[in-house]
C-alpha cells in the first residue's frame, strides 16, 4: 500500500512558478501510474496531469497544457508537477494520486486512482 505526501505548495504572484513534489513510500513506485488533481473551494476535484509508469506518456488538462510539466523519478520514488505562468484561477489544493491498475496506462479521472495524498495548497495572487 503506497503512501503519498505532497510538498511545494505556497503563495505566488500571478505569472510565477511552483514545483510540486509527491514522495511515495510503502510500495513499488514504478508499478504505479501517477496523476495530479486539484480542488478549488466549492468546486469538484479536477484532473490536472498524469504520467505513465515509465514516464514516457503524459497527459494534461486543457487548463494547464503548455504551462505545466509532469515528470517522475522512479529511483527517488517521486513525481513532480512544474507549473509556470500561474494564474489566480490555478488557486486550489493540489493532490497527488497513484494506482496500479494493469488495465490502464494512466488515468484522468478520480475513480481511476485508489491512493491519494493529503494535498498541498497553491494560492496565486493577482
Amino acid at each position: 500500500q503506497v503512501q503519498l505526501v505532497e510538498s511545494g505548495g505556497g503563495l505566488v504572484q500571478a505569472g510565477g512558478s511552483l514545483r510540486l513534489s509527491c514522495a511515495a513510500s510503502g510500495g513499488t513506485f514504478s508499478t504505479y501510474y501517477m496523476g495530479w488533481f486539484r480542488q478549488a473551494p466549492g468546486k469538484e476535484r479536477e484532473f490536472v496531469a498524469a504520467i505513465s509508469r515509465n514516464g514516457m506518456i503524459t497527459h494534461y488538462a486543457d487548463a494547464v497544457r503548455g504551462r505545466s510539466t509532469i515528470s517522475r523519478d522512479n529511483a527517488k520514488n517521486t513525481v513532480f508537477l512544474q507549473m509556470n505562468s500561474l494564474k489566480p484561477e490555478d488557486t486550489a489544493v493540489y493532490y497527488c494520486a497513484g494506482d496500479r491498475s494493469s488495465s490502464r496506462t494512466l488515468g484522468m479521472a478520480t475513480f481511476q486512482y485508489n491512493h491519494w495524498g493529503q494535498g498541498t495548497q497553491v494560492t496565486v495572487s493577482s
